[in-house]
């Protein structure tokens, strides 16, 4: 699903020259869940921006679903970004005068998609992650958990090819945090494509193989031995076709 081969990102200013990203090569296969680890400042969060096409590479090659996207246009990668990829993050970036289902439904009128197709989507999504009940409220009116719930359906509901997850229980207790991540590995089981950028070990263990790095470099790419198994403890439903 993703290549990138050689790439760098360098930040400039008038006085200064910093190298975020040094030649990385990363390959990540339809179906896996990947977390990508490191200390603040290591380039992981630049990384992450580069893979949702929010970000352009200073050099390199950047190929998605076969086809290289390094020299495409904004317009071009903006089209391809609303279609192909969803996001979930940390603050949980939900529309405070919106509800839970027009939160949920935005992505779905940027594509133009007709008003039964998105309800019969968005009605489907909120039941895949348990949010349906609240489908009226607004968002200062749920938990952390419920509201990054709804972030998560929001992900969902365009059916993206890959799931980009930023630090996604940074502002949540233990025990919400714990469903979120269940439900990411959830997610990835019945064949999403999971990246997540996270400092955290425990939540790096939901996923089947890390990406450590460090000064803007990888150091290691293995297989996650300790990852934690799918579970049906978020009680999600089957995905509705």
């Amino acid at each position: 699903m993703i290549k990138i081969t050689n790439l760098n990102r360098i930040f400039r200013t008038l006085d200064l020259e910093t190298a975020a990203l040094s030649n990385i090569n990363l390959t990540v296969n339809e179906g896996e869940f990947v977390a990508i680890m490191g200390p603040s400042g290591c380039g992981k969060s630049t990384l992450l921006s580069i893979l949702g096409m929010l970000d352009s590479p200073t050099g390199g090659d950047f190929e998605f679903s076969g086809t290289n996207i390094a020299s495409y246009s904004e317009k071009q990668l903006a089209q391809l970004r609303k279609t192909s990829i969803g996001f979930v993050f940390q603050s949980f970036n939900l529309i405070d005068e919106l509800t839970v289902y027009e939160n949920v439904e935005l992505p779905l009128q940027y594509q133009k998609i007709s008003k039964s197709e998105r309800k019969k989507r968005v009605e489907a999504i909120l039941h895949r992650v348990g949010i349906d009940h609240r489908a009226d409220h607004l968002p200062q009116q749920l938990s952390g958990g419920q509201q990054q719930r709804v972030a998560v359906a929001r992900a969902l509901v365009s059916k993206p090819k890959l799931i980009l997850a930023d630090e996604p229980t940074g502002n949540l207790d233990s025990k919400n945090g714990d469903e979120i991540m269940a439900m990411l590995r959830e997610l990835n089981k019945a064949g999403t494509t999971v990246i997540m950028v996270t400092h955290s070990e425990k939540e790096g263990n939901y996923a089947d193989r890390i990406v450590r790095l460090l000064d803007g470099q990888i150091m290691l790419d293995k297989a996650n031995q300790a990852f934690i198994p799918a579970s049906t403890s978020t009680d999600m439903p089957a995905e509705v076709a």
